[in-house]
């Protein structure tokens, strides 16, 4: 009974934590969330520096106020990285190659994915969007954990993939509350900073 309340606890404190950032989010101004996002994006570019070609890249196409980190992820693409987003597939991620010329189908939640012809691929190197963070590398994601299945599941494989967390400066967080499965981050590239997180 104990345990069940303090999952309980961790997870009100998680949406209560949850609700406060993400309304910070979607309070910045929408022009000076493009400037951000595209500083951000140099500074991702310099802190990752070259990739080996073929390297599988995940990232994300931005929803709401997230980041849109688009233009890093073309200019690693034309370093040589495969890149893929996720797609939803019965309540699971699935990692689509991501092509200039690919058609894109609506994913639910107001994100897009390519669609059931593109390839399924196994990120290296993930660009993790997320609601909250914390200096540790803790990650308050969405609430549904399609990311820490997803990376159990390449785990399962025997793939370890670095895990960079991209955000605003207005996400961070004291101290994200955490649970036996979340995943913590390596890194977290902000627009005004990279926290290397240890890992």
């Amino acid at each position: 009974m104990g345990d069940g309340t303090g999952k309980d606890d961790i997870a009100s404190a998680k949406q209560q934590l949850r609700r406060q950032v993400l309304a910070r989010r979607d309070g910045l101004d929408e022009a000076w969330r493009i400037e951000a996002s595209l500083m951000l994006g140099d500074r991702a570019q310099a802190f990752l520096g070259s990739v080996d070609p073929g390297t599988v890249v995940s990232g994300f196409l931005p929803i709401r106020s997230e980041v849109d980190i688009r233009p890093l992820m073309a200019a690693l693409g034309q370093k040589g990285a495969r890149l893929c987003v996720p797609a939803i597939v019965e309540g699971e991620l699935q990692f689509r190659e991501l092509r200039p010329d690919a058609p894109l189908e609506p994913q639910g939640f107001g994100t897009y994915a390519p669609g059931s012809e593109a390839a399924v691929l196994d990120p290296r190197l993930m660009l993790v969007p997320l609601a909250a963070f914390d200096t540790a590398g803790r990650r308050l994601g969405y609430g549904r954990g399609y990311y820490d299945r997803a990376i159990e599941r390449l785990e399962e494989k025997g793939i370890s993939p670095r895990l960079i967390g991209i955000a605003f400066d207005a996400q961070e967080a004291d101290c994200v509350p955490t649970e036996l499965h979340d995943r913590r981050l390596a890194a977290i590239v902000t627009e005004s900073r990279v926290i290397d997180c240890g890992l």
